[in-house]
């Protein structure tokens, strides 16, 4: 997957989880569940760009 591609659908997942957040709370079980989908393709997004730590 190209950047572009992993850096609009982090973005798109970001503007997702806060609008879930609030509606629903930083805790629950969909604001969980897209924040570790978030941290998967950060660290894609991280691999794809040479970032190891």
């Amino acid at each position: 997957m190209d950047t572009s591609n992993l850096l609009s659908r982090i973005e798109h997942l970001r503007n997702s989880m806060i609008e879930v957040a609030i509606e629903k709370g930083f805790s629950s079980r969909e604001s969980i569940a897209i924040s570790r989908e978030l941290d998967k393709l950060l660290n894609e997004y991280e691999q794809v760009r040479g970032f190891k730590k």
